[in-house]
């Protein structure tokens, strides 16, 4: 019987531990947030810690996560970080109850894991940037140490049997640590949204000026009348993200600037929005594609741009291309969050529109998206060119530096392979025999698509309808009239570019400078 009573009171007292624990780290991330809001809420340790996961995950483990998870993956990972957190929350409590400096001495511990992280992210600020992770690992391990107390055995007066926790102590200290941690966790948030309201301000009181060369007009009959098929013109709020950032920058535009500098740029310049807003601006309609779509994949997008030209930009700043004798051979652009990526200069300076877009679709680009200012570049997959919240340009060579792609193995060059998508039917879908419309969508930006064929199982290759071309920096409709037949069928198809190239057989994933293969469906004809 005493053996029983033993055994209840170490399980009362483990689960007493553990809901200290999950209460103590509760506490930290809210006064680490509370902290993060007025002085960098990208510094808060849940970001910080995440980001740093994410420059040290290997770049198979990214591809497949963005493949598993899709737009979600960062939501993933900060779940992923907050149930190891709760789990280490839960041993540190249990510990806490018997060794309370040993609990808050761990809770101490991960703090210091938090403002490395801070410190060592490469959008840091300073020193400044460990204090949200210093403060919420001393309140969390003050928290941890008041708890343990409350929940740690009574002595018992002599003669009478072991000794019993506080029940009214230990909810007492509970109820007021939860309070505590919750109202301190809505002031930061409070902090976070106050900090972001200028970006918001200035975004929704920017005007867009009228390009001086406006986008063609787009020929009729670029938009097939099929159900299912991908719209030609992809609206913001179905543009694909894929990106690094756990915490989409807020930035106000109107602190924003844009420094060009480097090797072979003899009047290095800096730039605020309204400068680039007073330049010719030219509008087009370009289609951007993620070197982490796979083959049939979604992460691919068709927008309407309006932006600065950029080759003028380098032109004005004494840069030129490598070919004309130009010192720098890749542009390197950075992000406000840290993000590096590189671009052969040739590229951006041989005559197609590589821009430094303000607008997306008519209006200021989405905070998503890069807003106020991010780069693009038709025909080049987007870790090379499509730096978003960009401020920094520098001039440099391959040899000299490594962005952080590039660093993870992905090729260092990344042109746009010709793809092409079967978007109707899906797969396994069961449609009825007879007359069947097959359609989807093709791109070889630069080159553009100038065929398409589809092949029902091992049969001939026949030549699909092509809709109208917008130009051959976006992508291209088609659609094919198929007699299906009772049973199981597979679909594929593939595409030529404009230079006659036919789009390669060969399967490769997306590491490390994109997708090939054609894509195909397996549908059943009742």
């Amino acid at each position: 019987m005493q053996d029983v009573s033993s055994f209840r009171s170490r399980l009362v007292r483990a689960a007493l531990g553990a809901l200290a624990g999950l209460l103590a780290a509760f506490t930290a991330l809210a006064v680490a947030e509370l902290v993060a809001g007025p002085v960098r809420p990208a510094a808060g340790p849940v970001t910080v810690v995440g980001g740093a996961v994410v420059d040290r995950t290997p770049a198979a483990v990214k591809d497949f996560a963005i493949r598993t998870f899709g737009e979600n993956d960062k939501i993933v990972l900060q779940l992923g970080i907050l149930v190891i957190l709760a789990l280490i929350a839960v041993g540190l409590g249990v510990l806490a109850v018997s060794h309370r400096r040993a609990g808050a001495a761990g809770v101490m511990l991960f703090g210091l894991v938090g403002a490395a992280a801070a410190l060592s992210r490469p959008d840091s600020t300073g020193t400044g940037d460990a204090l949200p992770s210093v403060a919420g690992a001393v309140a969390g391990a003050l928290a941890l140490y008041v708890l343990a107390s409350e929940a740690a055995p009574v002595p018992a007066p002599a003669g009478a049997g072991g000794g019993a926790w506080s029940r009214r102590g230990f909810l007492t200290a509970a109820a007021v640590t939860a309070v505590a941690a919750t109202s301190a966790g809505a002031l930061g948030r409070y902090f976070t949204s106050r900090k972001g309201r200028g970006a918001v301000a200035s975004r929704e009181n920017l005007v867009l000026p009228k390009p001086a060369s406006p986008a063609p007009a787009v020929p009729a009959g670029v938009q097939l009348k099929v159900p299912g098929i991908t719209a030609f013109t992809t609206p913001n709020s179905g543009f694909y993200r894929v990106d690094t950032a756990l915490t989409v920058p807020k930035v106000d535009a109107g602190t924003w600037r844009l420094r060009i500098h480097g090797k072979g740029v003899t009047r290095p310049r800096t730039y605020t929005i309204d400068q680039l807003l007073a330049r010719p601006l030219i509008e087009r309609d370009i289609t951007l594609t993620c070197v982490s779509n796979e083959v049939g994949g979604p992460y691919v997008g068709n927008a309407r741009w309006l932006g600065v030209p950029l080759a003028d930009l380098l032109e004005e700043a004494g840069v030129r291309p490598p070919t004309k004798g130009g010192r720098a051979d890749q542009l390197v652009a950075r992000s406000v969050d840290g993000m590096t990526l590189g671009s052969p200069v040739e590229d951006l300076m041989d005559g197609r529109d590589a821009i430094l877009a303000v607008g997306m679709n008519g209006e200021p680009l989405p905070f998503d998206h890069g807003f106020p200012v991010r780069m693009l570049v038709p025909g080049l997959y987007g870790y090379v060119s499509a730096c978003k919240w960009i401020e920094d340009i520098e001039l440099t060579t391959f040899d000299a530096y490594d962005p952080y792609w590039v660093k993870r193995k992905w090729a260092r060059t990344a042109p746009i392979k010709t793809q092409s998508r079967i978007d109707t039917p899906k797969p396994f879908a069961r449609p009825a025999a007879g007359a069947v419309t097959v359609a989807g969508v093709a791109w070889a930006q630069r080159r553009g698509i100038t065929r398409v064929q589809i092949r029902v199982d091992d049969g001939p290759w026949q030549d699909a309808d092509l809709a109208a071309q917008a130009g051959t920096d976006t992508w291209r409709q088609w659609s094919y009239r198929w007699n299906a037949t009772p049973g199981g069928h597979n679909l594929t198809v593939r595409a030529t570019d404009g230079t006659g190239q036919a789009q390669t057989e060969r399967r490769t994933r997306t590491v490390p400078d994109g997708a090939s293969g054609w894509h195909s469906v397996f549908v059943t004809v009742p």
